[in-house]
């Protein structure tokens, strides 16, 4: 298969801070969309992929799963898009399209695996996929996404992760006007569950071990403020929350929290792969039937669906703007939370 060589930034060892390297991108097959890429957010995903956190990156990695871009180039089956459309990729590029989980627009639960934006199976090219921190990409027309016309491009590129993992417990929990939903963590996703339960009607409210966020939350769109280090603020919630979307990404308790929940209430965990300590009480989920879950992303009509709901109630992730250069210096102030509320590189500056 024919390639293009394009730059990129990425790194060949987990101790190797990243730089600029050159990547071959395939050239469009029948169904395919090339995309110069404008934007690409910075996941806490990337720093961990980066850093070989989770114990299974393949080197080199070109991190990046929150495209938006312009697209240049298609192939004479694409139907979805034309050249010049604003478009976007999030953390998927390929699935089966076969199983059943496929069939329900379920691609992020491919049951033959799904291909990650980078760090996937490469069935073109063979070793693994290159994501957005460089300067094109290329996927199938199928899973890459309209933008609307009236968002701000940077700041719609946290919405193809940080949104689209936040929404998706969001729409399978069905919260509507009525509900009463928290948010544990304010970052790069609390802030995006705020916006998003807010602009679906809900009554919000985030849970802080801190009081300097209360000023931000309720900025973005919080009720109220509830400091879980406070026990009498804690006691005055109890039993009363439908769903709460617990963003931390590092191990914590979540007893406390499940004692808010109120009759059938869900926890659903978005932030934190790995082991939960201390160990799990469950009296009161049983007491009340109260449920501890997990979400991953969404498939690509619900990451559409998204799109959409952003582009008609104008909601966009709030962030700043760095060069692909000083991609390192972010990832340091990321471990630092450094960041209101996320990280986009402006990949003009790879041009430099």
């Amino acid at each position: 298969m024919k390639t293009t060589i394009v730059k990129a930034f990425g790194t060949s060892a987990s101790d190797i801070p990243l730089s600029q390297m050159n990547i071959n991108r395939r050239e469009v097959t029948a169904k395919d969309i090339e995309i110069e890429i404008l934007y690409c957010g910075v996941c806490h995903s990337d720093l961990h992929s980066a850093k070989n956190d989770w114990g299974f990156t393949t080197y080199p990695v070109v991190p990046g799963h929150e495209i938006v871009g312009k697209v240049t180039h298609i192939g004479s089956e694409v139907t979805k898009h034309k050249i010049g459309d604003i478009v976007a990729i999030g953390c998927l590029v390929d699935s089966c399209r076969t199983c059943k989980s496929c069939q329900q627009d379920l691609e992020q639960h491919c049951l033959n695996g799904y291909t990650g934006t980078y760090g996937g199976k490469d069935k073109y090219l063979g070793g693994t996929t290159h994501g957005g921190y460089s300067q094109k990409i290329v996927a199938d027309e199928h899973f890459v996404l309209k933008v609307p016309a009236n968002l701000d491009l940077a700041a719609v590129a946290p919405l193809l992760c940080a949104g689209i993992t936040t929404w998706s417990p969001l729409k399978h929990w069905k919260v509507t006007k009525d509900s009463k939903v928290a948010v544990v963590g304010l970052g790069g996703l609390g802030h995006m569950a705020i916006k998003l339960a807010k602009g679906l009607g809900a009554e919000v409210t985030l849970f802080s071990r801190t009081p300097n966020k209360e000023k931000d939350a309720k900025k973005l769109g919080a009720d109220a403020v509830i400091i879980s280090t406070h026990e009498e603020q804690m006691q005055s919630v109890n039993g009363k929350f439908d769903l709460i979307i617990d963003t931390v990404p590092y191990t914590h308790d979540i007893n406390p929290y499940i004692q808010t929940l109120g009759i059938s209430g869900t926890l659903v965990l978005v932030g934190y792969l790995g082991d939960i300590n201390p160990m799990l009480n469950t009296v009161p989920m049983i007491l009340g039937r109260k449920s501890v879950a997990g979400s991953l992303i969404g498939g690509i009509a619900e990451t559409q669906e998204l799109l959409d709901f952003c582009g008609e109630h104008n909601i966009v992730s709030e962030v700043e703007i760095i060069k692909m250069q000083d991609i390192n210096n972010a990832f340091d102030r990321m471990l630092k939370s450094d960041v209101r509320y996320r990280f986009v590189i402006d990949m003009a500056s790879l041009k430099d």
